[in-house]
């Protein structure tokens, strides 16, 4: 079993945090929901409440295998917290998976993680993501080391799949 930690805040994209929460659950991981505030109920873009676990303050990247970023207007709110920033950078530099899926790429863009990566992201960032030195692909899902990424909801069964597959290693 391995642990991975699920980023959320304010109206994250539901799909995209829970299906690949459970898919995660059911290959055997754990998951550990982290927002800027623990049991804080926080409501995703279709009303969908999500309750953290933990504070991203008190989290250790030591007691994880990977970050999870789901998509919505989350990213926009998580980029801003240095603390994301700096378990993103460290999940990066440690090599540990940091899957994210449509607008979750500004997360590794705010931290600087992202030149001469090659990645896939929802197609309104696509300019966001070339910015920030990704060689952008228009694929389902495209995997470039330990990063792991897709475009929208749509793709979430090839995406949930791609993590579980990078985790067996």
């Amino acid at each position: 079993m391995k642990s991975v930690l699920i980023l959320v805040d304010e109206l994250y994209e539901d799909l995209e945090l829970w299906y690949p929460k459970y898919r995660l659950e059911e290959a055997g991981h754990k998951t550990v929901i982290a927002g800027k505030e623990a049991k804080k109920n926080y409501t995703g873009k279709h009303g969908y409440p999500c309750v953290s676990q933990a504070a991203i303050s008190e989290i250790s990247l030591k007691d994880f295998h990977g970050i999870l970023i789901p998509g919505g207007f989350a990213p926009d709110k998580l980029r801003r917290n240095p603390q994301v920033l700096e378990l993103v950078k460290q999940a990066d530099k440690e090599k540990k998976m940091i899957a994210f899926i449509c607008h979750a790429g500004w997360v590794p863009i705010s931290a600087k993680i992202l030149k001469n990566r090659t990645a896939t992201s929802f197609f309104a960032i696509r300019d966001d993501m070339e910015n920030a030195g990704v060689i952008w692909k228009d694929e389902a899902v495209v995997i470039d080391k330990n990063l792991i990424t897709s475009r929208t909801p749509a793709d979430l069964p090839l995406f949930g799949k791609a993590m579980v597959d990078w985790l067996k290693d």
